[in-house]
């Protein structure tokens, strides 16, 4: 996969489909960001949901 980095998008999940191996960048033009919790209050409870599993 030859991987075109977004450097707008910081990511380091590694196990990511859109993650660009040789940079801590995602590939995708945009990302959405959401979360798993009813009042969000701490960064642990966001998520990207762009993920893919590669």
């Amino acid at each position: 996969m030859n991987c075109q980095p977004n450097e707008s998008i910081k990511c380091t999940v590694e196990q990511c489909k859109h993650h660009c191996k040789s940079k801590d960048y995602c590939s995708l033009d945009c990302i959405t960001v959401g979360t798993h919790e009813p009042n969000p209050t701490m960064n642990e409870c966001t998520d990207c949901k762009s993920f893919e599993l590669s």
